[in-house]
């Protein structure tokens, strides 16, 4: 067994999972989150390997992100029958463990516990403060171009034309929002959260896929229009507590809730939270399903996910464009979930029969 802690700031009383107040109690119109109380969860990953043929080797992402308003990763420990060590990506700092094991073990398995504490986020966008500016080196990188999301070309012409007749970063930024909003949808077809590649998405026009998709767009546009942006690749780890049954988890298996959101850097307020993926999924997935743009849930939801976040979510790095450690194979757009090869060959982490995981969540009471 491995073991990483970092100091523990105490995270105020967290709530148990049956002290959450039931989602029907809700009104969906009162969909609007606040920094109130930090609640701490324990996150269970265990990833087993079926068919191993040779030497086999995973990476599975770890918390790797603190944020002093709103997230805290308390520390990870794992049991494998392989070898382990956290590894840390260099450029964005996300935090991965890397386990190996030898041409002789027929069942490779790993087993990952995670503690995190979150909060919600708000920002009131009326109220500017003083606020340090973006450190240089930061805001280079959070303007720069990835493999999957280009800030030229296509992305650079789309922009351009959103932002034309605004003058500031919220009013650029509250454009792209509204124009994802409005042109883009959830393709319940896309495999996992969709691959994120922004121009392949503009070139053809066709403008449906899920969260890796959609806030990678706004991501792109911002970029292209000057405003640092960055996704933020996690899973959800508890229901809603607005009554919204698509932006929680159902039960306390949260194998296939991974999310991605997004933040932009605006001077007075700081890192700002964005999630326009989401009001997409409230309109085709928030029963009764395929909702009208003018729903009262859709309303809601799309006022209140430019500025703010229900945090029922865990957050796991900033990162793309990532080398896995010891592969020799290509590079993985973003790290949300577990990775893998066998014998050389890439296993696909969307595909149970070769990849078999299983993530839990649980909602721990206060210390």
């Amino acid at each position: 067994m491995s073991f990483l802690r970092r100091d523990f700031l105490k995270a105020g009383a967290a709530f148990s999972a049956s002290a959450v107040i039931p989602s029907n109690l809700w009104a969906q119109s009162d969909f609007a989150p606040r920094p109130e109380n930090w609640r701490t969860f324990q996150i269970t990953a265990k990833l087993e390997i079926i068919k191993a043929g040779g030497s086999t080797q995973a990476w599975v992402p770890l918390p790797s992100v603190n944020e002093k308003d709103w997230f805290r990763t308390i520390g990870s420990e794992w049991n494998t029958n392989g070898n382990a060590e956290r590894v840390r990506e260099q450029k964005y700092g996300a935090e991965i463990l890397y386990v190996q094991w030898g041409d002789g073990e027929p069942a490779p398995v790993v087993e990952v516990k995670s503690r995190i504490s979150v909060r919600d986020r708000a920002t009131d966008l009326s109220k500017p403060r003083e606020i340090p500016e973006l450190a240089a080196a930061e805001r280079r990188l959070y303007l720069e171009g990835t493999d999957l999301i280009p800030i030229d070309g296509i992305v650079k012409q789309t922009s351009d034309r959103i932002v034309a007749g605004t003058r500031t970063d919220i009013e650029k930024a509250r454009a792209i929002y509204e124009w994802i909003v409005e042109n883009t949808f959830r393709d319940a077809a896309a495999r996992g959260c969709g691959t994120g590649n922004i121009a392949v998405m503009l070139r053809s026009g066709y403008l449906g896929g899920k969260c890796a998709d959609l806030n990678a767009l706004f991501v792109g546009l911002a970029r292209a229009a000057g405003i640092p942006a960055r996704d933020i690749y996690g899973i959800r780890v508890a229901p809603s507590r607005f009554g919204y049954k698509s932006l929680g988890t159902r039960s306390e298996v949260i194998t296939k809730a991974q999310h991605c959101r997004a933040e932009i850097f605006l001077a007075g307020f700081g890192w700002v939270p964005i999630d326009p993926a989401d009001v997409r999924k409230v309109v085709l997935e928030e029963p009764p399903t395929n909702l009208a743009m003018n729903d009262p849930k859709v309303v809601a939801a799309r006022k209140a996910l430019f500025g703010s976040w229900e945090t029922n979510w865990l957050a796991y790095n900033f990162a793309y464009d990532i080398a896995l450690p010891g592969s020799g194979g290509p590079r993985i757009g973003f790290l949300m979930y577990p990775q893998a090869e066998t014998g050389g060959a890439r296993l696909d982490c969307l595909d149970a029969d070769g990849l078999k995981y299983t993530i839990i969540s649980k909602e721990l009471t206060a210390a």
